[in-house]
């Protein structure tokens, strides 16, 4: 048999009842005619058994407890008779080994897939190796690789794909990258150029996928400000509009409040509840309390040793050696309380500190992860099930948070002039407390909420979340908020407050280091670090967000209770434009 080079590979086809099958066309050197020839289907483990799989399979089971049997009746009269065990015979050896093999081989039958890999792995060589010449009759013979058991259906792409002109170079690494010789995390650290990295992948997404990305922006964005603290695998940007509601006159300052949104009425709505109260006097604001947590759940062996740590914990008297043990992590955070909740023979342990102008998840783990190895010490019976049991809560609508607090606790208020509730907000005060409660508290406790006694804070909270730079996630327990209204002054003012017990906000670290959010922090003043007092920008971006959340349930309130909303929505947030073939645009 010749060995000549293997030709490309033939297409597989997708028959309608989901099989596949290989084509190949043939050659004849005498004749030169073309011919199709369906190839044989792939062989299987059974196939490279000399005898049928069950007669098989018989053989070695009979095999493996007669030899053992056999040795074992061997053993016995050589202790019986004192000879040494390591001294066998010829057959013994035979009969050991007849073990070894019969052992083995049905370890592989109990699944078959030991013998499937091996010969999946010897015939998956052979089939890369060379075509075979049949030398009686000189007909090319094309093997293929074995079918696929599996069939990946891809959506219809109805929009051709526009591939963008690469360097050679670059061109060899994307086919690099849909071949799985190169890993496409691996770009950066592999090019040292974080945009070149993200143009090859996001090249390489488009062929593997056959999605066009135009629309997602590449160009106009620093690569190398994420690398390693923002996203990774990154393939482009996208755009979120940016807009300003304001002056927010807050505790005797003036903010232009930044909310990246695509809502329409959002910013608007906020921006009139903003002159309501702006010409009413402005709001004030107070920080309850200032304290991101973290709770990790340890096992012990019984529910009287997890008491013990509980006691340990909460006595007063280890309280300082925690907290020296703890700060050890940054010098920002300080412990403030250690609470621990018990489950059958489980701890839940919640640690809560300061943190200065960071959100602070990141510093808190750290302590917790020395307080930890600490009490291995005293309790090494101690079994640490994870970092977070859940008991923190990040990230998820929790009571705990909603009664203790988390990141920041702020409350926010002010007083809105009766005749600025007729004029600006267009409805009265009876109207507005009215609707308060039958919404926002009657409502809202049948429907089982938890934390959600409000209009839409979570609106306000998200857009300045995004355009700040906060963790987007942590919008479900920052927007836990009840709004309270009363009419006060013989029924012609109204008092409106909003209690916001867990806003989690960072002045530094995360996204705020990026060059849009960083400017949106820089337009509210809290910037960075506070030199002043740690911990200062932080509280105040909280006020700050509790001070906005304040205006947009003032102004969505009124124009439920004046009947505005659905008119406001379809002039504000309905265009008949049509952008359906409109181009993104970029500057660089």
């Amino acid at each position: 048999m010749d060995l000549r080079r293997r030709p490309p590979k033939p297409p597989v086809n997708n028959t309608s009842d989901g099989s596949f099958r290989s084509y190949q066309t043939r050659t004849s050197d005498d004749d030169h005619r073309r011919r199709t020839t369906t190839i044989a289907p792939p062989p299987k483990a059974s196939d490279a058994l000399p005898l049928p799989l069950y007669l098989t399979n018989a053989v070695f089971f009979t095999l493996f407890f007669s030899v053992a049997y056999y040795l074992l009746h061997r053993w016995r009269d050589k202790i019986r008779y004192n000879t040494p065990l390591h001294v066998v015979t010829i057959t013994e050896l035979g009969a050991i080994i007849a073990l070894i093999a019969s052992f083995i081989y049905l370890l592989g039958f109990f699944g078959i897939d030991f013998v499937q890999s091996f010969i999946s792995r010897a015939s998956g060589d052979a089939w890369d190796l060379a075509d075979t010449i049949d030398e009686d009759d000189h007909r090319l013979v094309t093997c293929s690789p074995p079918t696929p058991i599996v069939s990946v259906a891809k959506l219809p792409n109805p929009e051709p794909i526009v591939t963008e002109s690469l360097p050679e170079e670059d061109e060899e690494i994307v086919k690099s990258v849909i071949d799985g010789v190169i890993p496409s995390y691996s770009l950066e650290s592999r090019l040292g150029d974080c945009k070149r990295a993200a143009t090859i992948r996001r090249e390489a997404l488009q062929r593997v996928t056959g999605r066009s990305m135009e629309g997602l922006p590449l160009d106009g964005f620093d690569y190398e400000s994420i690398l390693g603290q923002c996203c990774e695998m990154p393939v482009g940007y996208i755009q979120i509009p940016v807009g300003i509601a304001g002056p927010l006159l807050l505790d005797g300052y003036e903010y232009s409040v930044p909310m990246a949104t695509t809502e329409g009425c959002l910013v608007a709505s906020t921006n009139r509840g903003c002159k309501a109260m702006y010409i009413s006097g402005g709001a004030t604001s107070t920080v309850l309390k200032d304290g991101m947590t973290r709770a990790p759940v340890v096992r012990f062996a019984s529910a009287r040793r997890a008491s013990e740590l509980k006691f340990f914990l909460e006595n007063p008297e280890n309280f300082d050696t925690l907290t020296v043990v703890f700060n050890r992590s940054s010098r920002f955070a300080r412990l403030q309380s250690v609470k621990c909740t018990i489950a059958g023979k489980n701890a839940y342990v919640r640690f809560c500190c300061s943190t200065g102008d960071a959100m602070g998840m990141n510093m808190v783990s750290k302590g917790v992860q020395n307080v930890l190895e600490y009490l291995t010490d005293d309790f090494p019976d101690m079994d640490v099930i994870g970092i977070s049991g859940n008991f923190c809560s990040d990230k998820k609508p929790a009571a705990v948070n909603w009664i203790e607090g988390r990141g920041k606790s702020v409350v926010c208020e002010a007083v809105i002039r009766g005749e600025i509730v007729n004029k600006v907000l267009k409805t009265s005060v009876a109207a507005l407390v009215e609707l308060n409660m039958l919404k926002n508290l009657a409502g809202s406790a049948v429907a089982g909420s938890l934390g959600g006694f409000n209009a839409h804070a979570s609106n306000i909270v998200s857009a300045v979340f995004i355009a700040t730079g906060q963790d987007p996630a942590q919008n479900v327990e920052s927007s836990q908020c009840i709004t309270m209204m009363e009419a006060i002054n013989d029924g012609k003012d109204i008092h409106i407050s909003v209690t916001m017990p867990s806003i989690e906000v960072g002045t530094v670290g995360g996204g705020t280091q990026l060059a849009s959010q960083s400017a949106c922090l820089n337009l509210l003043g809290v910037k960075g670090a506070s030199k002043e007092s740690p911990g200062m920008n932080s509280r105040r971006l909280a006020t700050i967000v509790a001070g906005a959340v304040l205006a947009g349930e003032l102004s969505l309130m009124s124009a439920i209770a004046a009947g505005q909303l659905v008119r406001s929505h379809m002039k504000y947030n309905r265009s008949s434009r049509d952008i359906s073939g409109a181009t993104t645009t970029t500057t660089t």
